[in-house]
């Protein structure tokens, strides 16, 4: 990126945030100079380009302002922006199809951004589009186990009154509108299944830095308690993100390995099932005649492989749809509307994953 380029992103980044608002005069060039570190033909550069895209406006003999987005944001062009943590594989296709379905029903456009679950990128994505025009949004939380950076951007679309709702997961400080599935019910009924299968030692493998893993662990432990089962601290396996294909897998393999190992096996979701299959395969060992194994999401990843996957069934396209009529409502309404947050509730898809113990 050139230099009078990064200045102008973070112009934008003082706007979006806040620190510049409406009709508020910014600072000097020289001051620009020295924050940024470049010369005043830079800043001028900047300056220009940002007063011809209606980032900022001049008056002659008093400086220059920052000019008012809300105006933009609440142009007559219909586009909602959805933001989840993946485009393109996994149930975000089922997600994304559900709300387009709908939006394009209702006529509004949709944009579609990423995350990758990092919260730079999530940044990256918020900044264009509080940039943009839009009406809404709909966004899936990244890492929403840990405190996000990036709630100041939501907060500007509140200041804004742009409307927005989130998927999967939700800020807990924002307390926004949502849709999520009853993820502690959900990991509650696989371990649940595993129980009256007869299993006693049952592994978990969770990603604990989305509160989907969190709650689902709950519902590992609340299933264990409530049937007297005692939980072998050894048997729960916590990894981040980055780590599912490493430290999951290393880990999984040891347990798979020790003297006594277990015979039922809960995965955050049928990814990190399938993926557990090889390691299963590869140490000799069959589904489930040596290991049953309860996935969750119900994807199309479940009857992929040859091992067809019992697995926690995700309102993937519903949800998606009932985010964009959502969305719409609360845009339509210019007003709160009805319940702040949807619950669904899980449902357990039994297929050849799982056995009878003895």
């Amino acid at each position: 990126m050139k230099k009078y380029e990064q200045v102008k992103q973070g112009i934008k980044s003082f706007i979006i945030n806040g620190k510049y608002l409406p009709h508020q005069r910014i600072n000097s060039e020289s001051e620009l100079t020295v924050h940024f570190g470049v010369s005043r033909h830079t800043v001028r550069k900047a300056i220009n380009d940002l007063v011809n895209e209606g980032w900022l406006y001049t008056e002659q003999g008093s400086g220059t302002y920052c000019a008012d987005r809300e105006a933009v944001s609440h142009s007559t062009e219909k586009t909602i922006a959805l933001v989840t943590t993946y485009i393109s594989n996994y149930i975000f296709p089922q997600i994304i199809n559900g709300a387009e379905s709908y939006l394009s029903k209702m006529g509004y456009n949709l944009q579609l951004y990423s995350t990758n679950n990092d919260v730079s990128k999530e940044r990256m994505c918020l900044e264009k589009i509080l940039g943009s025009q839009i009406s809404g949004l709909i966004v899936e939380p990244t890492k929403s186990n840990y405190y996000n950076p990036n709630l100041t951007y939501y907060l500007n679309l509140e200041r804004r009154k742009t409307p927005y709702l989130m998927l999967n997961a939700y800020y807990p400080e924002l307390n926004p509108y949502s849709l999520t599935l009853d993820d502690e019910l959900g990991g509650y009924l696989a371990v649940e299944h595993l129980l009256k299968l007869g299993h006693t030692r049952i592994a978990g493998l969770f990603k604990t830095d989305d509160l989907q893993g969190v709650r689902r662990m709950q519902g590992f432990i609340r299933a264990h308690r409530t049937y007297r089962v005692p939980i072998l601290p050894e048997m729960i396996v916590s990894y981040t993100t980055k780590e599912k294909y490493t430290k999951a897998a290393e880990l999984f393999t040891s347990l798979m390995k020790a003297e006594v190992r277990p015979t039922g096996l809960f995965c955050y979701n049928d990814e990190i099932a399938l993926s557990m299959l090889d390691i299963i395969r590869e140490l000799g060992m069959s589904v489930p005649e040596d290991l049953s194994v309860v996935g969750f999401d119900d994807s199309n990843l479940a009857t992929a492989s040859e091992v067809k996957l019992t697995s926690v069934k995700h309102p993937q396209f519903e949800m998606g749809r009932q985010a964009a009529e959502t969305i719409i409502q609360l845009i339509e309404s210019k007003d709160q509307i009805g319940n702040p947050s949807i619950l669904y509730k899980p449902e357990l898809v039994i297929r050849k994953s799982t056995k009878k113990i003895g």
